[in-house]
């Protein structure tokens, strides 16, 4: 069973950075899509960012890019993402997913796995 516990979350002002961890466990992840969604109240899930755990290719969606990068500690089975150059509209509830594919999935539907997601406040 697929075990995703996210951690790093918190309350930053507006221009600060925080790095959000995602541990997974339970499965060998060589050939998943392992991505970070955010929710705000009242908005739908989004797509932020995504990495291919065995090649290590990465997209993102463009109102991040430049400021969140998404990276992957393979001896640790650690998904990461620095935020930098944080804004008052990045204040959500930031979820980490995993979904068996050969290429990165922008789309929530698509991911099985879910993690409890760990909140982020930007203060302005």
């Amino acid at each position: 069973q697929v075990q995703l516990v996210e951690s790093g979350g918190g309350l930053v002002q507006a221009g600060g950075s925080l790095r959000l961890s995602c541990v997974a466990s339970g499965r060998t992840f060589n050939s998943y899509s392992m991505g970070w969604f955010r929710q705000a109240p009242g908005k739908e899930r989004e797509f932020v960012a995504v990495i291919n755990w065995r090649t290590g290719n990465t997209d993102s969606a463009d109102i991040v890019k430049g400021r969140f990068t998404i990276t992957r500690d393979n001896a640790k089975n650690t998904l990461y993402l620095q935020m930098n150059n944080l804004k008052p509209e990045d204040t959500a509830l930031y979820y980490c997913a995993a979904q068996a594919a050969w290429y990165n999935l922008r789309t929530q539907y698509e991911y099985a796995y879910w993690g409890q997601g760990t909140q982020v406040t930007v203060s302005s």
